[in-house]
């Protein structure tokens, strides 16, 4: 055996051990296969970096924040919801639906690109649902693979039917696949349920990391700002019409505060309908404007009573009792207006100032919405409170200028992550257009309009510039670049293989060591050696390369090339007892906090019997 091939085997063996051992990230063991690969001289850097140029690295990314601007749209929680209903209370009708629809999207699309899609529906789903989304993505990624309805479902499919054109035997057809895909998807559900057990029990990792901060709900819960929320809308003939907040000096006269002022602008459908605004001394009136008032209730009757005013049903939204709901607490809506936690430090020029005298709302444009004293909470009569080194001052403002406290380190800290928050809030009113951008990359690569990767980088910027995302860096953080970095990594590592021979090597010794036993042993030859080698290199670089070895290996038999040909398409496609075999498997690796492990668990008793069942199911369906 050449030594680089043994040198290849060596580095093999030791990333599957790191993998397995799951102390260090897989993206870092994937790096440092790279790296080997350099050092030892087996690969050149072109080479071993070759893999973060590849057109699927490239694919992922793109995909990534393509389903992160349905994630980000709430388009996720609003199909999400819907599958719920049909699921109902039942775990187990869930999880079919589940490997259902992923398997049929999959049969005509990129199983990547089906993962893409349902990667934020499932999550949302888990979470509407109370349940362990670490129990659904693996499967649902597995789906995606086991659902070979048609031709297009994976590069081998395609590869496979070259082979055949090829070799003078007649094309497959759009749905030659069916039947195989609709026994692999059903071994997939019956096999899946019961396994999937196994990716929540004992110490589940669900419960994640400790939140870095509260989340908008439990700020709102707190501080109970819905018991003094109110609605209040202008009417015609009231004194607030063509003034100021700063001639009206409401705060001084009534005790209540107004924080937001809403007017409906348009009722197009991608377009925000509502114009919402911060209150602010310049800030004029109109009538039907709503004005969101804080403050107790017979101060906000009085308020109400004195000024022609009318205080709105707080179930109502602004655009009617059936308008769709927007992402609220409390009946405060975040897409534009956030809330957050300061605390001022004891070197602070606020320090035994009255709220009214800190200018807050002058100098920062937000508001200052409550305060906190070790256990207490001053929700009224806020600006007449002195301020206190270690309070704790609830502000209300554009998320915008929240993050602009931030700078100012000097008199206050902005507790946990409100910008994380932000970026939490959907972006309800794109929806629309988040679905339209998805059913047109779906047709366009069944029609194949467009080469895949294309499709999907098309999607991700029209996602973009169509404002799905809050801004770019939204998008951005949308990217899963563990995942990325594990798949460019490792892409190196199936170059090797290639360019030493190690994987002709492989392919070759089991092939010609089973001829004379039959037919039955050389297909079953093929199809674990190409489910072995799809461990280390992609499933369509295992495709190409055993393709033309199966073709021959049945043409020197006399045999039927077409179950050898399944076989290989088969056995590349089902790899699930590795995160890096392919890109689906890759892709749900972060959001499930999966380990290596886990897809060896899960993954690898689903692709053995999956296996055995195809060595004897292909003879009946493709007679040799």
């Amino acid at each position: 055996m050449d030594t680089n091939i043994i040198i290849v085997f060596a580095i093999i063996i030791v990333a599957i051990f790191f993998f397995i051992w799951g102390k260090i990230r897989s993206d870092i063991v994937a790096l440092s296969v790279v790296v080997m690969l350099i050092t030892t001289g087996i690969l050149t850097p072109a080479e071993g970096l070759s893999g973060f140029s590849n057109s699927v690295v490239i694919m992922m990314i793109a995909l990534f924040i393509v389903g992160g601007g349905i994630f980000q749209t709430g388009l996720a929680k609003m199909i999400s919801t819907r599958i719920l209903k049909l699921a109902g209370n039942s775990e187990l009708r869930l999880f079919i639906l589940v490997m259902l629809v992923t398997g049929s999207i999959g049969g005509l699309i990129s199983n990547t690109g089906t993962v893409a899609v349902m990667l934020p529906i499932v999550m949302s789903m888990a979470s509407e649902a109370k349940t362990s989304a670490r129990r659904y993505l693996m499967p649902m990624a597995f789906a995606s693979s086991l659902g070979l309805l048609t031709l297009i479902s994976t590069p081998p499919n395609l590869i496979i039917n070259d082979a055949l054109m090829s070799g003078g035997f007649e094309s497959l057809s759009f749905f030659s696949f069916l039947p195989i895909g609709l026994i692999t998807l059903s071994l997939g559900i019956m096999i899946l349920w019961p396994l999937s057990k196994l990716l929540v029990s004992g110490k589940d990792r669900e419960k994640a990391s400790s939140s870095k901060g509260k989340s908008l709900n439990q700020l709102v819960s707190e501080y109970q700002l819905a018991d003094n929320l109110y609605r209040v809308s202008i009417g015609e003939n009231s004194p607030f019409i063509g003034k100021s907040l700063q001639e009206l000096n409401i705060t001084s006269k009534y005790n209540v505060s107004i924080l937001e002022i809403r007017r409906v602008q348009s009722r197009k459908r991608f377009h925000k309908p509502v114009d919402m605004k911060l209150a602010g001394p310049a800030s004029t009136f109109q009538e039907n404007d709503l004005l969101y008032v804080f403050g107790n209730i017979n101060d906000i009757m009085t308020f109400v009573e004195d000024n022609n005013l009318t205080l709105v049903d707080t179930q109502e939204t602004e655009m009617g009792r059936n308008a769709l709901s927007v992402s609220k607490a409390g009946g405060m809506e975040f897409s534009k207006i956030g809330i957050a936690e300061v605390v001022l430090m004891s070197s602070s020029k606020l320090i035994n100032k009255r709220v009214k005298e800190s200018n807050f709302r002058q100098l920062y444009n937000v508001n200052i919405l409550g305060l906190r004293r070790k256990n207490d909470y001053i929700i009224q009569d806020v600006k007449d409170v002195k301020l206190h080194s270690g309070d704790l001052l609830l502000v209300q403002g554009k998320w915008k200028d929240i993050e602009k406290l931030t700078e100012e380190t000097s008199d206050w800290v902005v507790a946990g992550q409100p910008m994380e928050n932000a970026m939490k809030v959907p972006r309800n009113h794109k929806a629309p257009v988040a679905a339209l951008i998805m059913v047109l990359m779906v047709v366009a690569m069944v029609l194949n309009i467009f080469p895949t990767v294309v499709c999907a980088l098309m999607a991700a910027i029209l996602m973009i510039l169509l404002g799905c995302f809050r801004n770019v860096e939204a998008a951005y953080k949308s990217i899963n670049w563990e995942s990325t970095f594990l798949f460019a990594g490792m892409f190196s590592l199936g170059v090797a293989m290639e360019k030493t021979g190690a994987s002709s090597y492989m392919a070759d010794g089991i092939v010609s060591g089973l001829k004379e036993f039959g037919p039955t042993a050389v297909l079953a030859g093929i199809y674990i050696a190409t489910s072995i080698l799809t461990f280390f290199i992609s499933n369509t670089a295992t495709a190409v390369l055993f393709a033309p070895i199966a073709f021959q290996a049945a043409i020197s038999i006399e045999a039927n090339p077409y179950p050898f040909l399944f076989s290989v398409a088969i056995a590349a496609s089902m790899c699930f007892a590795s995160p890096f075999s392919t890109p689906p498997n890759a892709l749900v690796m972060s959001s499930g906090r999966y380990r290596f492990i886990d897809y060896i668990k899960v993954g690898l008793p689903l692709q053995v019997i999956i296996g055995i069942v195809m060595i004897f199911i292909l003879p009946v369906l493709f007679p040799f």
